[in-house]
Parts: structure tokens; C-alpha cells; sequence
């Protein structure tokens, strides 16, 4: 008798389990990657090129070197694009604010950051569907729509604090606003928009070379060793300040670091580059170079900042980081500030490069038009438009007099880390679906600690609403808040943990024990089927009512970080 499960047409559809492999026997065909011009079977990355066909094993380690130069771009792009003009802002905020006392945030956003990524090349790699597809085909037309609407409108906003940046630093170098600008705005459209995959990531990684221009910043402000390492390792918040303002900087330095465009940018960028699950151990590797370098640069610009403005009148005064480079060379040497005005301008442009590509291909996502780098404009109209209209109009809006700037900037970081849980939630719900990812999809260990990232970041956000609420609140009160989350979240964790393992006993009848060698067999050869072939998904009662209670808090965070950020800035 046939068991294999259909979908809602009839159509018998393949079980997760089941191998997705060419006629020729090769799992690894440009099939999978759902591309259709003259190079489909080429992956042509800045630093070299590998045909899809080439045999991988017993590779000699020089062969393996070249692979992972050509590989290399996705991670070392997404992380180096991240610390862009906001994130300047905010990390030398920070430093020029509270010293060093909220630097070991930084540490425990390491494996944040790893486990988001590394989710996302995942499903780039194993379905070849971007990620606002696949959350429309999962989870319906509205939250496919409210995903891209919303990504929609953080990133135009994010893209004007980068135009900020480019702003702010000619300001300190003395250059014409107006035509730099420009110029800027012509250069990050131009290079997106040669219909070259290769010569758009061969520009993209000299930027993210031009980023280790902090590093002699730091070598000429040279904090204190000691002071750096008790800002890491020791945890603290800084006293005498408002909780909610801290509070809010704290968000802002999350949502900074770990933005929901990077998960639809990745996604998307693997799938465009032809990355196949075959290669994903070089992607993660080059995900974790971008990981070291982003964590790098934030250290050093808190840590330089804290510097040089320590003992001195402009501590706790932070305006821009066009004060910053005043202060750096005023307090530290003329170079300091120049090198920081020339690294914010190198980082302004390669974020609004990314965050705009994120946005055009979630447009195409949503909107079912040719969306990708190896096209020309003429063969995707729909999504380059995008693209130059988003970057074009965030240009324009900088030039426009009056905006506040700093208040803007300040906030985007902040609200990307309020609506970072919704994000990284479908995030969690997509790499636990086993019609996509099969074989691919969540380890124990890796749900746990998305789980607990999630919680993290709402409790930050119940504790930035108790300082909206309660100006005068205490520190006894912000600790009974943590502790009766970790409660709830361990109370939470725990009976999901149960739920897992009475399902997996249930299964276990039917699956049998897979041992970790069989694993690998399944990874080797399976590939998610088309999209319309899949199983309708679950929504059980226990789902909807927690996309529904996400729903609720997305809109009081967002209320919420509003009405601080005008109290803030009045």
C-alpha cells in the first residue's frame, strides 16, 4: 500500500527523507539552485570560480584553499555590511557615554550571531528560496507581506542613517554635502547594477578590507588593556543614568549587531551565488571570519571612543559621530579623527549596498520578478528599480534640512532590536520544518539557544517598557523582571523540551534510530522539493496564539520605543 503523503492537488510528493537527486546522480546540480542563465553551473565568486561539477573528495589542501576563496564573500559581507553608519553611531555612543561598561555585550552576541546566520545560509543553501518566499509559502500571505512591508520600511530607514554617515563625515573632512552624496548614491547603485555577480563582491570585499581602518585608530588612541578587558569579561551597567536610556542603548547595540535584514540579505546572497550544501562548511567558515571581524571593529570603536573622550568635557555628551572624530582628534591626533571619518564613509557605503540588495530581493521574493546580481538591468528591471529607488530616496531625504538626524539614526537600531524576535522567530519556525529542511533542519542544542535569544531580547523589551512607564524605577524591580523571566523562560523551555521528546518517542516507531553516519547520507543527497509540492503546514492552536501574542508585541515595542525616542530627543 502507498503511504507516501500528497499535497492538496493529489500529487504524491516526495517524503523529507526522500533523496532529491539529478538523473546523473550528481545531488549537487545547478537544479537545486533554481538559476537559468549560461553560467548556472559555475559559482563565480570575487576571488575565484568553482564549476558545480568538480569532484570534491580527496581534494589536496591547496585545491580546498581556492575553493574557500571562492566561497568566501556572504558571511565576511553580511557581518562587515552590519557595522555601518548606525553602528558607529551607536557603539561609540556607548564609549563616549559609559566608557567600557557595556562592552561585554558584545561577547554574548557571538553565538547570537553565529546560530542566526548560520540558520539562514542553511536554508539558502538546502531550498534555493529566499527568505520572504518562504515565509509567505509557509506561513501565509499576511505575514509574508507584513515581514516584507516591515522589512520594507526598516531598511529605507536604515539606508538614510547610512547616507547620515557619508553626511556627518564630510562634514569633518571638510567635503561639498551635496555632490559627495551624490556621488556616493551613484556608486552604490553603479556597482550593483553591472549585471556582474563577481564585480559587485570583487567591490564589496575591498570595502570590508577598507573596515580594518579602525584598527590603526586604535593603535593611536590606545586605550587601556586592563580597562578593555574588565569591559569585556565583567558584566555591568553603567549607575547614574536613566534606566530606560540605557536600556535603550543596550537595544539599540542588539538590534545593531543582529539586524533582521542580515537574515533576508544572507538567504538570498548564498542563493544568488550558487551556494549548495556541498559547500556550506567553507560558508560557515567564512561566516565566522565575519563574526570576528565585526566583533573587532565594535570593540575597538567603543573602546577607542571611551578613550579618548575619559576625564574630559565631552564625556556622557555624545552628539554625532562627526563629534566623535572631533574628539579623537582633538584628544587623541588629527589622524585618529581622519581615519574614522574615512572608515564611516567606507562603512556607509557597504551597508547601504547590502541593506538595499536585502530589500530588492525581498521584493522580487514577494513579488515573483527576476531577482538577481547575475542579470542585467534589462532581464530584472523590477528588481534593480527597487533597488535605485530605495538608495536614490534615502540620498534625497539627507539633504532635506531639518531632519534630526541623531534621533533618526538612534532610532533604527533601537527598533531593529525590538522587532528582531518576530525575525528570528519564523527564523526558528522555518529551520524546525522538516518539509524544507528535512535532514537539514534544527538540532536540539540549536533551538535552545535561539529560544533563549528570543526570550533575551523581549525581556529587554519588557524592561525598556518598564522605563517608559516608570522613569523612577529601580534596580530591585529591574532584577525581579529578570529574574521571574528566567522563570518563565526556564518554565517555557523546559515543556517545549518534553513536547520534543514525546514527539520523537512517537516517531521513533516509524523513523527508527538514525545514527550520525546515516545523518550525513540524508544531508549528502537531500534538497528540498518546489514549493507547491509541499505539505500544507500545521498551525496548531498553540502557534496561532503565539503569532498572534507576537503580533501584540511588536506593536506596543514599536509604540513604545516611539514615544521614548521623542521624550529622549525634546
Amino acid at each position: 500500500m502507498n503511504t507516501a503523503p500528497h499535497t492538496r492537488t493529489g500529487r504524491r510528493r516526495p517524503s523529507p527523507a526522500t533523496p532529491r537527486v539529478r538523473p546523473d546522480g550528481d545531488p549537487h546540480g545547478a537544479h537545486a539552485l533554481r538559476v537559468r542563465d549560461e553560467h548556472a553551473l559555475q559559482i563565480r565568486g570575487a576571488l575565484g570560480t568553482i564549476a558545480l561539477g568538480e569532484a570534491e573528495s580527496r581534494r589536496p589542501a591547496s585545491r580546498r584553499l581556492r575553493t574557500m576563496l571562492a566561497i568566501l564573500g556572504p558571511g565576511l559581507i553580511v557581518m562587515v555590511a552590519d557595522n555601518d553608519a548606525g553602528a558607529f553611531s551607536t557603539y561609540t555612543q556607548a564609549g563616549q557615554n559609559y566608557g567600557t561598561r557595556l562592552l561585554w555585550t558584545l561577547l554574548l552576541l557571538i553565538p547570537i550571531l553565529y546560530v542566526n546566520q548560520e540558520m539562514v545560509l542553511r536554508l539558502g543553501a538546502v531550498t534555493g528560496v529566499g527568505h520572504a518566499k518562504l515565509i509567505m509559502a509557509r506561513f501565509g500571505r499576511f505575514w509574508g507581506a507584513f515581514s516584507v512591508i516591515d522589512l520594507f520600511m526598516l531598511n529605507a530607514l536604515t539606508i538614510v542613517t547610512e547616507f547620515i554617515g557619508i553626511a556627518l563625515a564630510c562634514r569633518y573632512l571638510g567635503l561639498p554635502k551635496a555632490p559627495t552624496i551624490a556621488l556616493a548614491g551613484v556608486l552604490v547603485i553603479g556597482a550593483a547594477s553591472t549585471g556582474s555577480f563577481q564585480r559587485f563582491e570583487r567591490l564589496c570585499l575591498a570595502l570590508v578590507a577598507g573596515s580594518l581602518v579602525l584598527v590603526p585608530v586604535y593603535v593611536l588612541v590606545h586605550p587601556p588593556t586592563a580597562q578593555m578587558a574588565q569591559g569585556l569579561f565583567v558584566p555591568g551597567l553603567p549607575g547614574g543614568h536613566g534606566l530606560s536610556t540605557v536600556m535603550l542603548l543596550i537595544i539599540a547595540i542588539v538590534g545593531t549587531t543582529i539586524a533582521p535584514w542580515q537574515l533576508f540579505f544572507q538567504q538570498s546572497y548564498v542563493i544568488d551565488k550558487r551556494i549548495t550544501t556541498r559547500f556550506i562548511r567553507y560558508e560557515r567558515a567564512d561566516l565566522v571570519l565575519g563574526i570576528a571581524l565585526v566583533v573587532i571593529g565594535a570593540a575597538a570603536m567603543i573602546g577607542f571612543s571611551a578613550a579618548a573622550f575619559a576625564g574630559r568635557a565631552g564625556f556622557g555628551h555624545f552628539t554625532d559621530a562627526a563629534g566623535v572624530a572631533a574628539g579623537l582628534a582633538r584628544f587623541g591626533s588629527h589622524a585618529a579623527g581622519v581615519l574614522f571619518s574615512i572608515g564611516l564613509i567606507d562603512a556607509s557605503v557597504i551597508g547601504a549596498a547590502a541593506v538595499g540588495l536585502a530589500t530588492a530581493y525581498a521584493a522580487g521574493d514577494a513579488l515573483g520578478v527576476d531577482h538577481s546580481l547575475h542579470r542585467s538591468v534589462r532581464g530584472a528591471k523590477g528588481f534593480y528599480g527597487c533597488y535605485a529607488a530605495l538608495i536614490s530616496l534615502a540620498a534625497a531625504l539627507v539633504l532635506i534640512p531639518g531632519v534630526p538626524l541623531g534621533t533618526l539614526t538612534e532610532g533604527v537600531q533601537t527598533l531593529a532590536g525590538v522587532l528582531l524576535p518576530s525575525a528570528t522567530v519564523f527564523l526558528l519556525l522555518l529551520c524546525n520544518d522538516r518539509e524544507v529542511l528535512g535532514p537539514w533542519a534544527n538540532s536540539t542544542a540549536t533551538n535552545v539557544l535561539t529560544g533563549a535569544v528570543v526570550w533575551v531580547l523581549v525581556l529587554l523589551s519588557v524592561i525598556l517598557t518598564a522605563g517608559v512607564l516608570f522613569p523612577r524605577i529601580g534596580w530591585g524591580a529591574i532584577l525581579t523582571i529578570l529574574i521571574g523571566g528566567a522563570a518563565v523562560g526556564c518554565a517555557g523551555g523546559l515543556w517545549l523540551a518534553g513536547a520534543a521528546r514525546r514527539g520523537r518517542a512517537q516517531a521513533a516507531p516509524e523513523d527508527g534510530t538514525r545514527s550520525r553516519a546515516r545523518l550525513r547520507a540524508q544531508r549528502a543527497y537531500w534538497r528540498m522539493p518546489p514549493l507547491e509540492e509541499l505539505g500544507a503546514p500545521v498551525l496548531s492552536l498553540q502557534r496561532r496564539l503565539g503569532l498572534a501574542t507576537l503580533r501584540g508585541y511588536l506593536l506596543l515595542a514599536v509604540a513604545l520605543v516611539v514615544v521614548k525616542l521623542v521624550t529622549v530627543s525634546a
